[in-house]
């Protein structure tokens, strides 16, 4: 056999250009088993002995029949062994805004067979956000490789390799799987193209125990661990370590596999009919005993030519992707030069913004004493934010690391060009060491930290109404007056900020996007804050000006029950439910009044106008809409608003739904 592949490989090596041939080869002929060690400890090899034959053909001509003989005898002996196949179990995390009806349509099952494997689920059309379901597949042998089972999935605007391996697949597969088995580039997949999903499973292993036929494909997530699994799934960690070996079980990420119960409840034993082994195969032992002998010959070699190199590429993109950033009217190209900063930084040059004031980090640093923690006033995703005051007047200063440029743009392109009363104002910046913006201080804290901080009196309704309007009007204003309009993509309490008047203004448009005139949606990558995110921008990531109207009818509740946006509804099992969720459920209570009531801060004891209250839950309602179609706008929502604040009689709830014309105003058509 190595003979007819050593001839063969030479044949076709005068026939076709050597490089070509070599990545072919590899991308054919390489193996993925399901032993993650055997994975993690072949890959590199592969990639190293081809990534040496292609440099030594590029560099010295030289004859590839001696790079071919050892890439053979290399894939022949490492060829693994497949399985015969069987049933098997996805752990698929219920992530926000999944349900039973899109699980069981991207793992290509039903709904009753998802749930007779899920005992805990008593009513298929309520899942808990933050639980594990399981999911039935079949488990069969992928490319005469390795055992797992290919899933199509028909691509969706806006979605890309990384969204669909973490949301969609909830980490049942990889990047790196997507891009081996599909010719799309990552960051470029066609809507409507098909995309083969490879997911790994297991068939059992009988050199570690017979009692156990059944497995589940199960991913790690932060804050696992093995003694965790193991009580969960009632199996010993010894067992689970063995049917894993290698794996720290407390590593957040990656997937194990661990002994699943059947449709009754039980451990189905291991079909012994079946060369079922999740370990490594005899051919594979083989294969790695001959690979040792190319392996060892070229990992030497590989930190030069693989590691060496691929450490210059990267380094090269970074400084390639920071002078390609888009840049907005009045923001020049940023380009880093070797000059060094006040912390041996580098420097950003040649940004100009128009209507902002460029400071010295001399500046910045005398005005926070040398940012200081006594001057620390927040913390966000992407930078602290310290008090100072500059040239006479008191500011917020945000400090941000170099590589959130990208963020630090999107904000110096929305805040130099809108203007608002009811927008934080962008005073100025400076690109020398870090990247820092200079605000406006807003000396009264954020809204999230007057409902549910250590501030000793609680927001009167009146105020909490005012709140609303303000931050209304903020949005509006970006979403309708500005051209090319905004949206936010990242509205939530902490970012709506209180000043010494109790006046609300919007902060933070780090992730701000842009979107053309007339534009209903757009394309992007996943972003914004879980329990905010509407059901069509966490499933298909679907961006218009809606989803900012989702996000402020989770504020909107908010301001009534001085909830966070997910609740723990059970501090002892830590269950978790969104603040929607909750108001939903109310709603469907036969006594609607009662049951909102109940959710009122308790902190307003009854200094409250129950009809105003209710008013606003039914706005927050509607913002919330399933269908984004069906929400309101800004500017109705401002109208709505508006109304209330001056007169509670003038909106009659009952007429909300019933009066046409204001249900066409609701609904923004």
């Amino acid at each position: 056999m190595i003979i007819a592949l050593t001839i063969s490989s030479l044949l076709i090596s005068q026939l076709i250009q050597p490089k070509f041939f070599v990545k072919q080869n590899y991308l054919q002929n390489h193996d993925q088993f399901s032993s993650n060690f055997t994975y993690n400890f072949i890959d590199p090899i592969i990639y190293c002995t081809t990534s040496i034959i292609m440099e030594v053909q590029k560099k010295m001509r030289f004859n590839l029949f001696l790079g071919f003989l050892m890439l053979n005898i290399f894939w022949a002996g490492v060829k693994s062994q497949c399985n015969e196949g069987c049933n098997s179990l996805a752990s698929y995390y219920v992530w926000q805004g999944s349900n039973l009806t899109f699980i069981s349509a991207t793992l290509s099952t039903t709904i009753n067979n998802i749930v007779s494997y899920n005992p805990q689920i008593t009513n298929p059309d309520v899942i808990q956000f933050g639980s594990r379901v399981n999911v039935p597949f079949s488990c069969g042998c992928v490319n005469n490789e390795f055992m797992g089972h290919q899933f199509v999935y028909v691509i969706r605007r806006g979605n890309f390799y990384q969204r669909i391996a973490d949301l969609i697949y909830s980490n049942l597969t990889t990047v790196e799987m997507l891009t081996r088995f599909n010719s799309y580039e990552p960051e470029s997949i066609p809507e409507g193209g098909q995309l083969n999903v490879t997911v790994n499973c297991s068939c059992g292993n009988s050199r570690v125990s017979r009692d156990y036929g059944l497995f589940v494909t199960y991913p790690l997530r932060p804050g696992e661990s093995l003694s965790a699994i193991a009580n969960e799934s009632g199996l010993p960690e010894r067992l689970l370590q063995d049917y894993n070996p290698g794996v720290d079980f407390n590593r957040g990420s990656g997937l194990v596999f661990v002994p699943g119960r059947d449709q009754n409840g039980t451990f189905p034993p291991l079909n012994l009919n079946s060369s079922s082994s999740a370990g490594i195969s005899g051919g594979a032992i083989a294969g790695i005993s001959i690979a040792a002998i190319v392996g060892a010959v070229s990992l030497a070699a590989c930190f030069y030519f693989v590691f060496y190199r691929r450490k210059k590429v990267k380094e090269e993109s970074f400084l390639l992707n920071n002078q390609s950033i888009e840049n907005g009217p009045g923001i020049g190209l940023m380009e880093k030069t070797s000059e060094p900063g006040p912390l041996a930084s580098p420097k950003l040059k040649g940004i100009t913004v128009d209507k902002s004031v460029e400071f010295t980090y001399e500046e910045l640093a005398l005005a926070t004493n040398d940012f200081s923690l006594s001057n620390k006033i927040g913390q966000g995703g992407f930078g602290a934010v310290y008090y100072g005051e500059l040239r006479g007047e008191k500011a917020g200063i945000k400090k941000m690391d170099m590589q959130a440029s990208k963020e630090f743009l999107a904000e110096l392109k929305v805040l130099t060009h809108v203007h608002h009363v009811n927008l934080v104002r962008l005073i100025g910046y400076c690109v020398e060491g870090s990247l820092f913006l200079v605000y406006e201080y807003i000396d009264n804290g954020n809204l999230s930290q007057h409902l549910r901080g250590k501030v000793t009196e609680p927001l009167p309704w009146s105020t909490r109404v005012q709140i609303a309007l303000d931050s209304a009007r903020g949005l509006e204003y970006i979403h309708e007056h500005t051209v090319p309009v905004y949206i936010h993509r990242d509205i939530k309490s902490p970012n709506i900020l209180i000043d010494s008047n109790f006046r609300a203004k919007v902060a933070d448009f780090g992730l701000a996007k842009l979107t053309e005139v007339g534009s209903a949606s757009l394309q992007t990558r996943l972003v914004g804050t879980f329990g905010y995110m509407p059901p069509e921008y966490a499933q298909y990531g679907d961006v218009s000006p809606k989803i900012d109207v989702y996000a402020f009818g989770v504020v909107l509740f908010e301001l009534i029950s001085a909830k966070e946006a997910i609740v723990k509804t059970n501090e002892v099992i830590t269950e978790s439910k969104g603040l929607v969720a909750l108001f939903e459920d109310a709603f469907n209570q036969p006594d609607q009044n009662e049951a909102i009531g109940k959710l009122v801060d308790p902190r307003l004891g009854d200094d409250y106008p129950f009809d105003s209250v209710f008013k606003v839950a039914h706005l927050a309602k509607a913002c919330t809409h399933e269908n984004p179609q069906l929400r309101p706008s800004m500017r109705s929502i401002v109208v709505a608003l508006m109304t209330l604040s001056s007169s509670t009689e003038d909106w009659d709830i009952g007429s909300f739904y019933e009066n046409q014309g204001l249900v066409h105003l609701m609904s923004g058509r």
